[in-house]
């Protein structure tokens, strides 16, 4: 997905916020944009994707207000305050017609670093391991690496992604393929029909209700981040809308659940 834009431009030059960054947070990001433009008239808000790591590049440049990340801020990334919006999960996943239920963290690890090559070598069908990765700058990429203590250079893929999406329809088109993404993402495209199944990891399920229990072992935040003098009032008073309970209903249709308040 190349962007999501929210609104639309006018002669007048209405305030404007722009936000950029990670494909896991924008769906929800996008949604409470449309309730804020909804209840502030004359307000626009544009919403593009490109990954985490451009969120916090275009802050840090000035061309956007608002980076999307989905993961939690670094040791690097001090000078910059995170406003968690909702949490989320990554989950394994295959095509619903590959008949391997559960992979241990050292088979996953043995996928993708092309040490288990078949199916067959799982209990499966003795068809070619698609491996689907995300890109460089991506934050499930980050958070899987971190999880499974890989380098991004072990990875041996045969797809780089960039959103989740592209990841959800490269798996369901194709019965050997394998692949991390959002578990936001996934629940709502499986409920829709899309033929993958979500794989348990460490003999939990991926479900909602784990990671909002911190039970399910990668869970993570979507978050809106800023600079923390907050010198943009149309910025502080998004971020603070952004993190209403009220907002709450917009948790639930993205599948994602609501941090702690």
């Amino acid at each position: 997905m190349a962007g999501l834009l929210v609104g639309c431009s006018s002669a007048a030059s209405p305030p404007r916020l722009t936000l950029t960054g990670s494909s896991s947070v924008a769906p929800l990001a996008g949604e409470i944009a449309r309730r804020f433009e909804a209840s502030h008239p004359g307000v626009r808000i544009d919403v593009q994707t490109g990954g985490s790591s451009r969120g916090l590049a275009d802050l840090r440049r000035g061309s956007a207000d608002i980076g999307m990340v989905s993961r939690a801020l670094n040791s690097s990334e001090a000078d910059l305050q995170a406003t968690t919006i909702a949490l989320d999960g990554v989950a394994v996943i295959v095509n619903s017609s590959n008949p391997v239920q559960t992979l241990t963290d050292e088979q996953i690890r043995g996928i993708f670093t092309g040490r288990i090559a078949t199916w067959s070598e799982l209990g499966g069908s003795p068809a070619p391991i698609t491996v689907v990765t995300k890109a460089e700058g991506r934050s499930t990429l980050e958070v899987f690496l971190d999880h499974f203590q890989l380098d991004n250079q072990a990875i041996r893929a045969s797809v780089v992604i960039g959103d989740n999406q592209q990841g959800l329809r490269t798996v369901a088109g194709d019965p050997g393929a394998i692949a991390y993404v959002s578990i936001g993402a996934a629940t709502l495209e499986a409920q829709r029909g899309l033929a993958i199944r979500l794989l348990p990891m460490a003999g939990v399920a991926p479900t909602l209700t784990n990671v909002a229990q911190r039970r399910f072992p990668l869970a993570r935040p979507l978050n809106l981040v800023s600079k923390p003098d907050h010198s943009n009032p149309l910025a502080r008073n998004f971020l603070r809308f952004a993190t209403a309970p009220a907002n709450d209903d917009l948790l639930a249709r993205e599948a994602v659940v609501a941090p702690a308040r």
